[in-house]
């Protein structure tokens, strides 16, 4: 089997696709380089798994083109694509063993015995799973069949790897040590991986650019931690991660950044989009970035909840509007008592986006 550079850069340009009357996927554009793992974000029905579909064959897109190392692959069915995929139920063959399964694609392609046996060995090497090669699928793990599925989709060399929500069905205890596993085994491989799932956390820890999807449009494309430390919209501020979302106005500009006033009180922010004095705008403020102060926006604890290493409370300002406030917590400390009242500033650059 001839050998093919894993690290295939994958390019989609301007797709656009529709069931019937209603967009799916809306004019979205995306360049993973190669070796990259990209996460696809956002709730259910946003366009995530059909942009996979798109990108592995199974659907045509209306509009727009796909390009793996540089090649329109429109024309290509799903099997000519070299595109490994690893579903969420990991759909091994239950009559065969974990070897067999590993090979199937293999034996599809018509690869010879010996070229086929030491694939198969090397990809159970790469998945830590050479003791099990003789089982059944139902003598395996979840975590188990989840390594022999990508071994599978590695085995045919593909361009592309697609992971469809690969730890829906795990256990919590067992997700992050795969979560870490797969990390491990996409940079081994080399491959270029696309991964969908509506769990940010996840996407946060294992991707190395998160696309963020809503209502089938991209709403930002970018690493974790801009995804996360500069929300590009407000949809983003408050789907990705925990957020407080304040009404304020504009009133000035302070290097770069804007002055917000909410209820009386001014808080520097950056602004993702150009924003002018006098404009209404959606303050977002994380747990975290919440501090007491002697001056700030005026609050009363509502309730509190100790949650190990942290405390969270429940605040109400003075205007009415629902906060949370994250703050680490010390041995032997316990939440403020409900009816406190407090001052709170942020510790951290605030979010403003336009009110929509």
């Amino acid at each position: 089997m001839a050998a093919l550079d894993p690290r295939q850069d994958l390019i989609l340009d301007r797709i656009t696709h529709r069931y019937g009357a209603m967009t799916v996927v809306d004019d979205v554009s995306l360049a993973i380089g190669g070796g990259e793992l990209v996460a696809l974000l956002g709730p259910s029905g946003c366009g995530k798994t059909t942009l996979l579909k798109i990108i592995a064959g199974f659907n045509r897109q209306m509009h727009g083109s796909v390009r793996i190392g540089g090649a329109a692959v429109d024309a290509l069915p799903a099997n000519r694509r070299r595109v490994g995929i690893v579903f969420q139920n990991y759909a091994l063959f239950p009559h065969m063993t974990v070897a067999a399964n590993v090979a199937y694609g293999l034996d599809v392609m018509g690869i010879g015995r010996a070229e086929k046996a030491a694939r198969v060995a090397e990809m159970l090497a790469l998945v830590h799973m050479e003791a099990m090669a003789d089982r059944l699928p139902r003598q395996l793990s979840g975590g188990q069949q989840q390594r022999v599925a990508i071994a599978r989709a590695l085995a045919v060399r593909p361009s592309i790897l697609l992971l469809d929500e690969p730890f829906a069905a795990l256990d919590k205890s067992l997700r992050l040590d795969m979560q870490i596993e797969v990390k491990r085994i996409q940079r081994s491989a080399g491959t270029t991986t696309v991964l969908v799932t509506h769990d940010q956390e996840e996407a946060l820890s294992l991707a190395d650019r998160v696309a963020v999807l809503n209502r089938g449009r991209l709403e930002q494309f970018a690493p974790p931690s801009e995804v996360y430390d500069r929300p590009a919209s407000l949809f983003v501020n408050t789907f990705v991660g925990a957020a407080n979302a304040l009404p304020g106005i504009v009133t000035g500009e302070h290097g770069g950044d804007v002055e917000v006033t909410v209820e009386g009180h001014v808080v520097r922010a950056h602004a993702p989009r150009p924003l002018t004095t006098g404009q209404k705008v959606q303050l977002c403020v994380r747990p975290e970035s919440l501090a007491l102060a002697e001056a700030g926006i005026a609050a009363e604890v509502e309730f509190g909840l100790p949650l190990g290493a942290a405390i969270v409370h429940e605040l109400r300002t003075a205007g009415g509007t629902a906060l949370k406030m994250t703050t680490p917590r010390r041995i032997g400390e316990d939440p403020m008592p409900p009816g406190t009242r407090v001052r709170l500033a942020t510790r951290d650059l605030a979010i403003a986006h336009p009110f929509p």
